[in-house]
């Protein structure tokens, strides 16, 4: 079931509303909880049941193991809960990855056929962080519901943001005492929804029609349709991502939940450190907090600090997804960051401008790594991005381009050229200098006439492309 359908929107979420804030007037807060938690499991099984079993199955074990920690805190305790849920991720989303890999070298081994199931990849780093939190003793004891409900609640379930344990449970018992949502939250709440919605069915899926082709035919390929085919991309994965945290956001607080921000205008960053801290927000705390520090973090000196840089962006890559582009896209962003590591040593800086070119075309050169079918296609297309192969331009640019330049050439081209260079130029423009969607809520959403008719508009413009329905980019990981 996904947020873009109208089964979600005009059936799902009506219902899973109407019943849960109808029991909390009535008193019945545990009662709603429980159907909170129901409603979330249909969410989850309507993809595939059979893994609702899965799902259940690590809620029961993570949930006895953190209780066990809470006991005893026994490092062995916590190795083997940690171990447990790698052991399951590894299994399901890794095993045919690794034996393809080994096969390349000879080792004739079977490949497993399973089926990647949905939100694997958030709901196991969720309780890993749970498991530790147990263990440090920072996270207290909830009955089992209210943990599986931290778990499974459908608007962070599929892909993100990865909650932690003491920023959603304690929130289920300030809920009763406040009995209802107020206005104010569910006003922001539909206008997150409205623009998450919007920025995915009229911004992102529109891009994909210029990206698609261009990373499906990446040895075709000439410079115009490269650099179009990665600025669309880069800017499709951002409003993509970008408006399903919105929804989620909205979609927790109509229940009156609070959910952490996990993105926060990106590509506005100067340095991509920063552009990490903005980037997948709750993704970037995990790795810093359960890979980087524990492996050393920046204590143990320069050669120390740029080797557990790159070795947890390889893994941060290798966590979107099995395959080599990603574990080369997390490997580049590692090297980016020891780079910008180094580089804050010496006496020098960029001007802003300048930091933020070197900063935006950095990351749009890992967006083609990541989104490339394979190395040899990303290759493919970074050679021809960068003009070795020529610069070549469709040959309806000629009137604006000068013809006798030696360095230019004009071919005929796949993509329909048209409006396609300004629109781009115009989103870079605007998500580097425009407030985010969370400003304008944050500091000016009410609950008033022009709000609801603003909001009013854009879902009007949205739901007419319900019937183009596209996954989430981030739902397949």
């Amino acid at each position: 079931m996904l947020f873009n359908s109208a089964i979600f929107l005009f059936v799902f979420l009506p219902a899973v509303l109407f019943g849960y804030h109808h029991l909390q007037r009535a008193g019945r807060f545990e009662w709603a909880l429980h159907y909170l938690l129901l409603a979330s499991l249909v969410f989850y099984a309507w993809w595939n049941p059979i893994y609702l079993a899965l799902i259940i199955g690590s809620m029961v074990v993570n949930y006895q193991l953190g209780e066990a920690l809470r006991r005893q805190r026994k490092r062995w305790l916590l190795t083997l809960g940690v171990a447990f849920n790698l052991i399951l991720i590894a299994i399901f989303k890794y095993a045919g990855f690794f034996a393809q890999s080994l096969d390349t070298l000879g080792a004739d081994l079977p490949v497993p056929e399973l089926v990647l199931p949905l939100a694997i990849s958030f709901f196991t780093f969720q309780q890993i962080a749970y498991l530790v939190e147990a263990w440090r003793g920072t996270a207290d004891s909830a009955p089992p519901l209210r943990y599986a409900l931290f778990v499974v609640f459908f608007p962070q379930l599929i892909a993100g943001p990865i909650v932690h344990y003491n920023e959603m449970v304690p929130q289920f018992s300030q809920a009763e005492t406040r009995r209802t949502t107020t206005d104010v939250m569910f006003a922001q709440g539909l206008f997150l929804i409205t623009a998450g919605l919007f920025k995915k069915l009229i911004i992102a899926d529109y891009l994909a029609t210029w990206a698609d082709p261009v990373f499906a035919n990446a040895c075709q390929a000439l410079f115009f349709d490269a650099w179009v085919g990665a600025l669309a991309y880069t800017f499709q994965l951002y409003f993509d991502f970008s408006g399903y945290s919105e929804m989620a956001m909205g979609l927790a607080l109509l229940f009156g939940f609070r959910l952490p921000k996990n993105f926060d205008s990106p590509y506005r960053a100067l340095n991509i450190a920063d552009f990490w801290r903005r980037w997948h927000i709750t993704l970037g705390r995990f790795l810093r907090n359960y890979l980087y520090i524990p492996l050393g973090g920046s204590r143990h000196g320069l050669p120390r600090t740029v080797m557990t840089l790159i070795v947890t962006m390889l893994l941060g890559g290798l966590w979107h997804g099995a395959g080599w582009t990603f574990v080369a896209w997390g490997g580049l962003h590692g090297l980016y960051l020891a780079i910008h590591y180094v580089w804050r040593q010496l006496p020098l800086r960029l001007p802003p401008a300048a930091a933020w070119l070197v900063t935006f075309l950095s990351v749009m050169v890992g967006w083609v790594l990541f989104r490339a079918d394979s190395l040899a296609d990303a290759k493919q297309l970074l050679v021809t991005l960068s003009g070795i192969n020529g610069l070549h331009f469709p040959e309806s640019l000629t009137a604006v381009l000068p013809e006798n330049l030696p360095i230019i050439t004009f071919a005929p081209t796949s993509l329909t050229v048209g409006l396609e260079p300004l629109l781009l130029v115009v989103l870079t423009v605007f998500v580097a200098t425009q407030p985010n969607v969370h400003e304008l809520w944050q500091a000016r959403v009410r609950p008033n006439l022009r709000w609801a008719l603003g909001t009013a508009g854009l879902a009007s413009v949205a739901v007419s492309q319900l019937s183009k329905q596209s996954v989430f980019l981030y739902f397949q990981f």
